[in-house]
């Protein structure tokens, strides 16, 4: 017997776009995203908010008569548009870095971030049949978000005996989540156990690391995951820290005063990173290759749901509705009007003819417009393979700067603006300006696609929830401007402070938008070094060649190229937990297929272990998640007071290897506890 939850005949007459979750949803999109801008330029690192703002709309929506699961996966896929949206945080600084801006300007802000966002949105709407609802992509965020719906639902039966799977469910959850919490705070919070470490050696001249990552989440994320996609990630972190970085390490003299690890860390950066997000681009286009059939075909499916008229088929296909294709086309038209007018005021305050300035127009609203389609479908597709929190979207935003740059450069050039006083910084403000909006609508369509899985799970109505990530796309727009503004007068950027007396050490470091500067400036200045991104393409095509071979010659195996590209260009701090999740989950499973020879209790008995890890897996990262959200107000609060950056840090003197010690052995023990639980009878 399946539970109200998950039953769709059950949920029909449920109310799900209220009033009062709209508020509720605006609410914590406004918390969110200024805690997720704070997080982004301070650290480059940004928190999923969908699974906090779930927890948080069972918690209020509770204390209202006629709440139900619905209304609280509407909130929270409201919400989500916090911990995505702010991910424009990853560009938009770049403008102050190379003088072009001296602020950030309200409405040209708000639009671009709006149209992205909204955008972002509407491309993953066609996405939805190929990559949730006929896709085995685990999406963890997504599939973790439901199970804390299905668990928190308070409108499940309790009086029969399925009642007790929904309790068992709840302190599942709950117990991973108190793990994850508690290893959280002791590394964000009182500073006293590290989330990473590292064995560095050296032979002759290359250096070598064994990395390892102690992230509860992470390690959820990869139960989720699966071996395969583990794999992947290890032969990308191998190709990284195995191959690379030694072979440049002992082909590269190491600066004087420089340590070893500093070292091997800045050619990781500097070189690694850019054959990764080569392969990266490589594997997304063949992504996009190979779903672009499915995808017709789901789009096809889509346009006949709505075109069907009878009422039982209508009621059939509730959980199945999109928006409708005229009313998405509505959508389009008048976003891209808005971009248009937005990439024309950017453009109106360099003094060029109407004729030129209308082709810049056209040509920036053209290009985020085709690009942000295709890098929807790739970020879509890596945010169900690892999760959003873990999806490299950086790496796009390197591909689309790197694409946008080079097509502004061929009309700087032939358009002669490269000749006037400023037009080379004006083109590189132009190229990271239309970039912005293509980040708005990869980050989006990253986290669209997980909030359609959930409410896939828990039976949603697709068309309501895509409408309610536009307001939420909205609202978070409304807040980054104003956000960010406050931060750059009170702290500045790396290269961009407001005043002259201000203290250089406490810049926010905006990493990730220094870093699509830096590839601006050199594509304008032709100093780029293209060597490696050339390199990484190359592996590309090898690695799709290599999964073709190895899916002909063992059917069920496969090297998905996404995921070794993705294993090269991540820390190996985030990806050895993910793959050490993958282990976990093949060994558990492989336990009890060997514990029962019967194949009926083997069936169940596999299903019932599955069920616990996935549950476990979801507290992990709801829990880690949740403290995230918590310190991150903490720390823009005790800043905010002048109590520094650490509020609740003891500051203990010659701890890091200690530290590092201990985050060993609470990961191991944590590890251990898991398992007893998964694999119990």
């Amino acid at each position: 017997m399946q539970h109200p939850s998950t039953t769709s005949s059950a949920v029909d007459q449920y109310q799900e776009l209220t009033i009062r979750g709209m508020i509720l949803g605006a609410l914590i999109t406004v918390i969110f995203t200024a805690s997720n801008v704070y997080l982004g330029l301070k650290v480059g690192l940004t928190f999923a908010s969908s699974i906090p703002a779930a927890v948080i709309s069972m918690a209020v929506l509770k204390c209202f008569q006629g709440s139900n699961i619905l209304e609280n996966n509407m909130v929270q896929t409201q919400a989500s548009a916090a911990g995505t949206l702010s991910s424009i945080i990853f560009v938009l600084p770049g403008l102050l870095m190379i003088g072009y801006w001296q602020g950030f300007p309200f409405w040209q802000t708000t639009l671009i971030c709006v149209a992205g966002g909204i955008l972002g949105v509407i491309f993953t709407v066609p996405l939805r049949h190929v990559l949730v609802v006929k896709s085995d992509l685990p999406y963890p965020e997504g599939l973790a978000a439901a199970e804390i719906l299905k668990a928190g639902d308070h409108n499940q039966p309790q009086n029969d005996a399925d009642a007790q799977e929904p309790q068992s469910g709840v302190k599942q959850i709950v117990t991973g989540g108190i793990l994850s919490g508690i290893f959280s705070f002791l590394v964000s919070g009182l500073r006293i156990i590290s989330e990473s470490a590292s064995a560095w050696f050296k032979v002759g001249g290359a250096v070598f690391q064994v990395p390892m990552g102690f992230s509860l989440a992470l390690l959820g994320a990869g139960w989720l995951v699966g071996i395969t996609g583990g794999i992947a990630v290890l032969l990308g972190m191998f190709f990284s820290w195995g191959i690379a970085v030694p072979y440049f390490t002992s082909t590269t003299p190491m600066p004087e005063h420089a340590s070893m690890i500093d070292f091997a860390i800045n050619l990781w950066v500097t070189k690694v990173r850019y054959i990764g997000a080569g392969a990266i681009a490589v594997a997304a286009i063949w992504t996009l290759i190979t779903l672009f059939k499915p995808m017709l075909e789901g789009m096809k499916l889509s346009f006949q749901a709505f075109s069907s008229s009878s009422d039982s088929a209508q009621t059939q296909e509730r959980v199945n509705q999109d928006l409708s294709p005229k009313t998405m086309l509505l959508i389009v038209l008048a976003t891209l009007i808005i971009l248009a007018a937005t990439f024309y005021s950017f453009i109106s305050s360099v003094h060029i003819s109407v004729g030129l300035a209308c082709a810049l127009v056209a040509c920036a609203t053209i290009m985020a417009f085709i690009i942000g389609f295709l890098v929807a479908a790739a970020s879509g597709y890596m945010a169900g393979l690892i999760g959003s929190s873990s999806s490299p979207i950086s790496s796009i935003g390197i591909v689309s700067i790197v694409i946008i740059s080079l097509v502004f450069m061929v009309i700087g050039q032939s358009s002669g603006i490269f000749a006037m006083a400023g037009g080379n910084q004006f083109m590189t403000a132009l190229a990271l300006f239309t970039a912005s909006v293509v980040m708005a609508i990869s980050t989006i369509s990253n986290d669209n696609l997980q909030d359609l899985k959930t409410g896939h799970l828990v039976h949603a109505t697709p068309w309501r929830q895509q409408v309610a990530l536009i307001i939420g796309c909205i609202v978070g727009a409304i807040v980054i401007s104003p956000v960010l503004e406050l931060l750059y007068n009170a702290y500045g950027f790396t290269g961009a402070l407001p005043r002259a007396n201000m203290d250089a050490a406490q810049a926010l470091s905006a990493p990730q938008a220094t870093l699509m500067t830096t590839i601006a400036k050199g594509i304008f200045s032709h100093n780029l070094e293209w060597t490696y991104i050339k390199i990484g393409v190359f592996l590309g095509i090898f690695l799709i060649l290599l999964d073709l071979v190895v899916k002909k010659l063992r059917p069920g195996w496969s090297v998905p190229p996404l995921a070794v590209g993705m294993g090269i260009y991540l820390p190996a701090s985030v990806n050895m937990p993910i793959f050490i999740g993958t282990v976990l989950s093949y060994f558990c499973m492989r336990h009890i297929r060997n514990r029962y020879s019967d194949p009926k209790t083997q069936q169940r008995e596999l299903k019932g272990t599955d069920r616990r890890g996935t549950l476990l897996a979801a507290g992990l990262i709801v829990g880690e998640s949740i403290v995230g959200v918590v310190m991150a107000m903490v720390i823009v609060v005790s800043i905010a007071l002048g109590e520094g950056e650490a509020p609740l840090a003891l500051n203990l003197h010659n701890w890091d290897k200690m530290s590092e010690l201990l985050g060993l052995v609470f990961f191991a023990c944590a590890i251990i506890f898991l398992i007893r639980r998964i694999i119990r009878k």
